[in-house]
């Protein structure tokens, strides 16, 4: 285990933390597979980064990356490692971005936070309700920038919804819908295995409970099991819930009901398909799993439906339409710009990195709206409707739920409070 990281203090990353506007932002990736190759030729490309570190537990995703850095910046001097603690003993490195898997996304962070580093961090936001409050709190305590990677919060789409919704040309907003087709994948029932040559299954396990290595978890089908993440619906929710959390500035919801059926038809673990009821002061949040049948939404297997007292909006990641009485429009033109455009969501990280400014998708954020995703999800396991006290953090009469806040980590790993 890397000295800085045992002595359980942060590590100073050059002068508190600070990069000016002139100089180069050093930046490490942190788990090499698909998402981490398309980190790596983002940040490339900007001509203020330089990559110093590419890592994963997996020794030949480590070196290909390390070869594809230097296919676009032939003299790079970084290096490729298997343990990303030794990227986080560096004081040179200013930031990290992670994409490994959905149940290391709260040590990445946090260990990284206190170790001096910036994060951009890709979705989920964490496994369970308790990983997101240490990462608001670990984020807050070391004054750090973080980004999570909900890429199409970028796009002009998604302002675009956001301006309408705002402008109040729909009325007031009583009904969302929120959907993404999905169902049992049939993951191939395969034997445990020796892990391939060069992968520390060990570490890759981290605070997860200890597995024999299976061919049908690793490297991508493991968002299929409990352990490692939540499923589609895990997969998705951000993407979609991330539109109504911004354009109706959502907090917590009051109750939760989620239902589904568990897979038949392969090793998975988590739903085939989930709905789930959320219910807002003076607002209801549907989640489906299925294109529901509403004006619209026929064609989408992902959307977002806003319902007002005048009209409905009907979104996916790249258009919109508007339903005003019997008409239908692409746009409202009377609706002026009122939301600044994005300079791209890895643009935005690195400019609030050397301004201090709170990036699109900031930790305060994220955490907010990654939350009814694990109430829906504990709904779902438990079999019940629940009910949550958003000022104490926990579930009302019910402690079967509050345990299932956090599922406990595998030693020695532990939680930063």
């Amino acid at each position: 285990m890397a000295a800085g990281i045992l002595m359980g203090g942060p590590l100073a990353s050059r002068e508190a933390g600070a990069v000016s506007a002139n100089e180069k932002i050093v930046v490490a990736h942190i788990g090499m597979g698909g998402m981490g190759r398309g980190h790596l030729n983002w940040f490339a490309e900007f001509p203020d980064v330089e990559i110093a570190a590419v890592c994963d537990v997996d020794e030949s995703r480590a070196g290909a990356a390390l070869k594809r850095l230097k296919e676009i910046h032939p003299d790079s001097r970084a290096v490729a490692e298997t343990d990303f603690r030794r990227i986080l003993d560096r004081p040179d490195i200013d930031a990290i971005t992670y994409a490994t898997p959905d149940h290391w996304h709260a040590l990445n962070a946090i260990l990284a936070f206190q170790a001096g580093k910036h994060v951009y961090g890709e979705k989920p936001l964490c496994h369970d309700i308790a990983e997101g409050n240490a990462m608001l709190k670990a984020c807050r305590r070391y004054k750090r920038t973080f980004q999570l990677g909900t890429q199409i919060h970028a796009g002009d789409n998604y302002h675009r919804v956001v301006e309408l919704v705002r402008s109040g040309i729909l009325g007031k907003i009583h009904t969302v819908r929120l959907w993404r087709n999905g169902d049992d994948i049939g993951l191939a029932v395969q034997p445990d295995s020796d892990p391939p040559p060069g992968l520390d299954w060990d570490m890759w396990l981290g605070p997860a409970p200890r597995r024999a290595y299976n061919p049908s978890i690793h490297p991508f089908n493991f968002r299929f099991f409990w352990d490692y993440s939540g499923g589609i619906f895990a997969d998705f929710w951000c993407h979609v819930a991330d539109m109504p959390y911004w354009a109706l500035d959502l907090d917590a919801p009051l109750t939760v009901s989620a239902t589904g059926k568990d897979p038949v038809s392969g090793m998975e673990e988590t739903p085939g398909f989930l709905d789930a009821e959320f219910e807002y002061k003076d607002l209801k949040m549907y989640w489906y799993s299925r294109t529901p049948d509403v004006r619209g939404a026929q064609g989408r297997g992902l959307g977002i439906q806003f319902v007002g007292t005048n009209g409905e909006l009907v979104s996916d990641y790249g258009s919109h339409v508007v339903f005003i009485g019997d008409k239908q429009y692409d746009d409202i033109p009377d609706v002026p710009q009122s939301i600044p455009r994005s300079p791209g969501h890895q643009r935005n990280f690195l400019d609030c990195i050397k301004s201090g400014a709170e990036p699109e998708s900031n930790m305060a954020y994220a955490v907010r709206m990654t939350l009814p995703l694990h109430l829906a999800l504990i709904s779902y396991r438990l079999g019940r409707k629940l009910t949550w006290d958003n000022v104490s953090g926990s579930f009302v009469n019910d402690d079967a739920a509050n345990r299932m806040r956090h599922r406990p980590y595998r030693s020695p790993w532990a939680l930063p409070r």
